[in-house]
């Protein structure tokens, strides 16, 4: 692979672990996204919240289970805030924001900006670098590295999925065919039944010799 292949491919896999989406919270109601993350990956955001004057809003990150990664509760309007977590396991994560207006006052439907990263491109390879003394080149070249080998571990997963559903492909048609087999035979031996019994029916009534 020739290097203009590999920085396309690269680039195309830095576009899929990043992730920026704008959307309206009602007023008094919620809204939550959902994604999916392989285990030991970081992942970070950057949200913003529309002002809304008397209006709180909270933000809340759980996995399937209900476990928080990250909370935070009345959330400062129309400022830039941020959020990480490293995930266990495989799992689904919801990040929800969620409106609270009073009673007496009528409510304001609010913008919400969110900008997610996970993996390689939520590692900030410029503290890395300051951290270890590299120089600029050894930063991209150390970032490339990673990139490199997050593709090769994303294709093994990959691998690793078809197998596991070939197997499950394989297994499921074997069962198929027995299940076939048997109904096969469950009805060649009704109709001989059938056959026989309709033989001695006649027989009995004097149809047939």
């Amino acid at each position: 692979m020739d290097h203009a292949h590999l920085k396309i491919l690269l680039t195309i896999f830095v576009i899929g672990q990043a992730q920026a989406i704008m959307f309206y919270l009602e007023p008094s109601n919620h809204k939550c996204l959902k994604e999916e993350v392989h285990a030991n990956v970081l992942v970070t955001g950057e949200y913003e919240v529309s002002e809304a004057l008397g209006q709180k809003t909270d933000y809340v990150i759980q996995d399937s289970k209900g476990h928080i990664l990250s909370q935070k509760d009345d959330i400062p309007h129309g400022k830039l805030l941020k959020f990480s977590f490293v995930t266990e396991t495989y799992d689904t994560f919801e990040i929800c924001f969620i409106s609270h207006v009073p009673n007496h006052q009528r409510g304001v439907r609010q913008e919400v900006m969110l900008v997610m990263k996970r993996g390689i491109e939520a590692k900030s390879y410029e503290g890395i670098g300051e951290a270890a003394k590299l120089k600029p080149v050894e930063v991209e070249l150390k970032r490339l590295e990673d990139l490199s080998e997050a593709i090769v571990q994303d294709f093994a997963r990959m691998r690793k999925n078809e197998e596991e559903m070939r197997d499950t492909n394989e297994a499921t048609n074997t069962r198929v065919l027995y299940f076939s087999l048997f109904s096969i035979c469950i009805v060649f031996g009704l109709s001989t039944w059938q056959l026989f019994y309709f033989r001695r029916f006649f027989r009995m009534k004097k149809l047939i010799e």
